[in-house]
């Protein structure tokens, strides 16, 4: 027997040996027995997992974004698509960064575990489930997955209230001309805009500000790679910083963006069974609108 199991069945021995020498334990009922011997499994569990992240076997080391996640549980998918299931626990650590150093580290709680967060986890074997040790994320990615949480990005309220403020000077705003798109794409799993992203974005704010009364809708897409949930979470934050591009580098008013929008695997550009179809498909489309009641106005 190896030491984690022996030390779970003198814990609940323990337990029951307490029981069993308390003066009250015959005038007990059943029910109230077995309810002191399940709190005093669960205290001796939680004593031995903490116990067993500084003495467990090292696990792999696991990067990905966190795709979905339980009370106690994440899954974490690779660039590659790969998931992972990991658990956590209250000695886990859980610490973000800020920098490029990695310098102003700070412990975090449990809730900061976000779906779309990307993560560093090592992680111990603890019989047959990989549990964390430590999580290390950034705040940066912490900010967006907060924003995506909370609404899925920043300054999205104020556009949304901007944006009903023009609807009700215009009755048919619902009803574009769509003058162009530009089509910004991504690596697999990522978010991040490449040097000529960044100057097709500004291009076309460019275009956008030469027409009268132009609006701008962004929209986000993925691949195939990941199930539907990561995808989700994916697109609105590809469409996050593009918006957040956009406004803070090229000079784009929030009032004049429609509020945007993640589409997931939703209109493929391509096809998902080849290398080139996926590239096409993880993309963000910046789409610029006139109202048909204001076109040529």
């Amino acid at each position: 027997m190896n030491d984690i199991s022996r030390n779970r069945r003198i814990s609940v021995l323990l337990a029951t040996v307490a029981i069993l020498a308390s003066g009250s334990a015959s005038a007990q009922s059943a029910a109230e027995r077995e309810d002191i011997i399940v709190t005093g499994q669960q205290e001796a569990e939680a004593a031995n997992i903490a116990m067993d992240l500084s003495q467990a076997p090292e696990g792999p080391e696991i990067e990905g974004i966190i795709s979905a996640r339980s009370a106690d549980r994440l899954q974490v998918t690779a660039e590659d698509g790969t998931r992972t299931i990991v658990a956590f626990t209250d000695a886990t650590e859980i610490k973000a960064s800020k920098g490029l150093l990695g310098l102003g580290r700070k412990a975090l709680g449990a809730d900061a575990l976000l779906n779309g967060l990307p993560v560093s986890v090592d992680t111990v074997q603890i019989g047959s489930d990989l549990v964390a040790s430590k999580i290390n994320l950034r705040n940066s990615d912490l900010k967006t997955a907060n924003m995506i949480h909370n609404g899925t990005a920043q300054g999205f309220a104020e556009q949304t209230a901007a944006t009903e403020a023009l609807r009700s000077r215009v009755s048919d705003i619902d009803q574009y001309n769509v003058k162009g798109t530009t089509n910004v794409h991504f690596d697999t799993g990522k978010a991040t805009l490449s040097a000529r992203g960044k100057a097709d974005l500004c291009a076309t704010a460019d275009a956008a500000e030469e027409m009268n009364n132009a609006l701008i809708l962004v929209v986000g897409y993925t691949d195939s790679t990941g199930d539907y949930e990561y995808n989700q979470q994916l697109s609105e934050k590809r469409a996050s910083r593009v918006v957040n591009y956009i406004q803070q580098n090229c000079g784009w008013k929030p009032y004049r963006m429609l509020t945007p929008t993640g589409m997931s695997e939703a209109d493929p550009l391509g096809s998902n069974d080849t290398a080139s179809g996926k590239a096409q498909n993880r993309r963000v489309a910046v789409n610029i609108l006139v109202s048909k009641g204001l076109d040529g106005l």
